[in-house]
């Protein structure tokens, strides 16, 4: 019994999804939340022995949301994956303390990931010093209300867990990364133009002690930043040293700032059709 039940998030991952579950065999409670995908995800998670469930996806925090609000895990905590992501053995005796040695004041533990970029750890232009909460105690976990990329809400206090998992991110080619960040761009820019016209910023967040909230707060003021594409690049080569990490560090720079490019792009395509002007 290891105590931790494994929720993966699949569409289309057959080329990921099996090397994920060898990864995860470690668990008594392997469950897929597939989202309809065409290719072999299903048939390969229940090859595998995992529990599947399937449900389209709207939008990241109604999907992840409805996953921890119907799904019955079998243990009291759940790490969420992708299916290109790996647990280190490491990392894996980290949680395993970690849940064993907790008090009932802990809701969640965060962790720093590391993304892999033409066979290179990429520490620098990945922004590795990120915390994300992805081992979270069933029922003290929700997502904000936002269409990609949502704030975790933690009822309770959130613990660090000092190892990190593994991302390949680039794992099934450029094409596949610039499919799915068009797909995030049209959520990113929906989100632009909300936040825009709320006319909120969150400045005091800049400040605080917080990671996640410091980091929302700095999204929502870029949103209001001229040249958000060349101050990503900066932001990302620059200040945060992806300099250091080679050529893998410059790719990955630009491809952030393409991506900004993109939903600004949409923004300014959104903006158009709401005045009936063609884009």
């Amino acid at each position: 019994m290891s105590g931790i039940s494994v929720l993966i998030l699949t569409l289309n991952e057959e080329l990921n999804l099996p090397g994920c579950l060898r990864n995860v065999r470690w668990s008594d409670d392997v469950v897929v939340l597939d989202s309809l995908s065409g290719d072999a995800s299903v048939s390969i998670a229940r090859k595998a022995g995992a529990r599947v469930f399937e449900r389209k996806f709207d939008n990241w925090s109604a999907h992840c949301n409805w996953a921890l609000d119907t799904i019955d895990f079998r243990n009291d905590w759940v790490l969420m994956l992708d299916a290109d992501e790996r647990v280190t053995p490491a990392l894996l005796r980290e949680m395993r303390r970690a849940v064993e040695r907790v008090g009932p004041h802990v809701g969640a533990f965060a962790m720093r990931r590391k993304n892999m970029l033409m066979g290179k750890w990429i520490p620098h232009a990945s922004l590795y010093d990120t915390w994300l909460p992805r081992l979270m105690r069933r029922g003290r976990v929700r997502y904000e209300d936002r269409l990609v990329h949502p704030l975790t809400l933690v009822e309770g206090e959130t613990g660090r867990l000092r190892e990190a998992y593994i991302h390949h991110s680039f794992n099934k080619g450029f094409a596949d990364w610039f499919e799915k960040h068009n797909r995030y761009s049209d959520f990113e820019a929906v989100e632009t133009i909300r936040h825009l016209r709320e006319g909120r910023v969150e400045l005091g967040h800049l400040f605080g002690r917080d990671p996640i909230m410091r980091r929302r707060a700095l999204k929502t003021l870029s949103f209001r930043m001229p040249m958000r594409p060349f101050a990503k690049f900066v932001y990302y080569y620059i200040v945060k040293g992806g300099f250091l990490d080679g050529g893998p560090g410059w790719t990955y720079a630009t491809l952030q700032s393409i991506y900004e490019y993109m939903i600004c792009l949409k923004v300014k395509e959104i903006r158009q059709r709401e005045r009936g002007r063609p884009v």
